[in-house]
């Protein structure tokens, strides 16, 4: 019979898969993690105060990948790279790109014949980003920020406010993105606009 341990919440140790491609070998729990990610995340939007970007900028593999370097580069040793292996989400890993390009040529079109409002081409953008599943890890962040980025810079509005809540932590605010995020994975949009706005 094995030990069976509660652990505060976020005191969880990271098992050695967990691990991998941490380039800081103190950090040995889910709390601590979150906490040095956090940090990364907040030197990235200190950045992105002195950036200037175009639409066309953001729509970009390239500010997509920087972008997320700049998010995670100080914690992950992948950050910033497609993964290159399968999960249980996300597509196949050798059609990353592909899937990638197929969002921006969509997103620009959306833009250019204004198929739907601006937040609604935002929204869709970033719930394909996490559809597609690029990196090994932080992606719903990503795609979050992305999205603040596309909305603000590039279209001059008002920032996400996606819950006011912390989507991390186990929450009813979390509850209710993951339930947003399963409504328009079959095509329905308008409960995860609702949410960003919340």
């Amino acid at each position: 019979m094995g030990l069976n341990l509660d652990y505060i919440n976020g005191q969880t140790p990271l098992d050695e898969d967990e691990k991998e491609g941490l380039l800081n070998n103190t950090i040995s729990t889910r709390s601590e993690l979150d906490q040095f990610e956090q940090l990364n995340i907040e030197e990235a939007k200190v950045w992105l105060l002195k950036t200037k970007l175009s639409i066309k900028e953001i729509l970009s593999e390239d500010f997509i990948k920087e972008l997320h370097f700049k998010m995670f580069g100080n914690v992950w040793k992948w950050a910033g790279k497609f993964r290159n292996s399968n999960k249980n989400i996300g597509v196949d890993k050798f059609e990353i790109p592909i899937h990638l390009k197929n969002l921006i040529d969509d997103t620009n079109y959306w833009i250019e014949r204004k198929s739907f409002p601006a937040d609604e081409i935002t929204i869709r953008f970033s719930h394909r980003l996490v559809f597609i599943h690029l990196f090994p890890n932080g992606n719903g962040r990503h795609s979050r920020l992305i999205a603040d980025i596309l909305i603000s810079k590039g279209f001059g509005n008002e920032e996400f406010s996606w819950g006011n809540s912390n989507l991390i932590a186990k929450s009813k605010a979390r509850s209710n993105y993951l339930s947003a995020l399963k409504k328009a994975d079959e095509g329905d949009y308008k409960e995860l606009i609702h949410f960003s706005r919340f």
